[in-house]
């Protein structure tokens, strides 16, 4: 049996962003591949270019150089409404900055990847439900996101970024705003999505924890990618 199309490829991949009149390389010449199954943990200063690489692995940005390719596909080929559809279908990403619409109710908030993909439904609505009571906020299914507290509020990201089911997970700094009891929650979670869906996920972080959980641990060093060795 040929080996499994790899979920994530980086090629040669560098980013640079215009300041004034420089020009500040913020990574340099990066190659990557993740399979489904790994449970992979990026660390990194900051400033080193961590979220900047979930950016171009989602395709929320692009490349200045090298290829980005998810599930076979070379990001820099896709319309920027093609993206859009592969990060609905293919990815979920936990932002540091939670991104809740703050117009929607938490359920709303769960719901919405799920109503994009046109799986709106009881079975959907059961979805969110028990995320809900996995993440602990079981009771909070009407509150508006403004009735929240921060780390009430990475919950609800959480809990949305894995609605769907996603065999990619990206995630910027997860357990960053939870206390130890939840974010050792929040890890098995996103730990047994991984595991359990044969999904990818590929997680920023500074959490020991979550250090300690990994397949894989990787480290931005002056914008390039090293690997260090996995703890036993």
């Amino acid at each position: 049996m040929p080996p499994a199309q790899p979920v994530v490829e980086l090629h040669d991949v560098s980013k640079s962003y215009a300041e004034g009149d420089a020009v500040r390389e913020v990574l340099s010449h990066v190659r990557l591949t993740l399979h489904a199954g790994e449970f992979i943990v990026l660390l990194g200063r900051s400033g080193s270019g961590k979220s900047t690489l979930l950016n171009l692995i989602s395709g929320i940005d692009l490349p200045s150089r090298g290829t980005v390719r998810v599930d076979g596909r070379e990001l820099v080929t896709l319309s920027e409404h093609e993206r859009t559809l592969l990060r609905r279908e293919r990815i979920g990403f936990i932002f540091q900055a939670f991104n809740l619409l703050p117009t929607l109710t938490v359920e709303e908030n769960i719901l919405l990847p799920l109503e994009l993909t046109g799986r709106d439904g009881p079975a959907s609505r059961n979805r969110v439900r028990e995320l809900l009571d996995t993440v602990g906020l079981g009771n909070r299914a009407a509150s508006f996101p403004d009735r929240l507290s921060g780390g009430e509020q990475q919950r609800v990201a959480v809990a949305r970024a894995l609605a769907h089911t996603p065999p990619l997970l990206l995630a910027d700094e997860p357990t960053g705003n939870l206390d130890e009891q939840t974010g050792r929650k929040v890890l098995d979670l996103l730990e047994g999505l991984t595991r359990r869906e044969n999904a990818c996920a590929l997680i920023v972080t500074h959490d020991p924890g979550l250090v300690a959980r990994a397949d894989r641990v990787l480290s931005l060093e002056t914008g390039r990618l090293v690997e260090r060795e996995a703890r036993a």
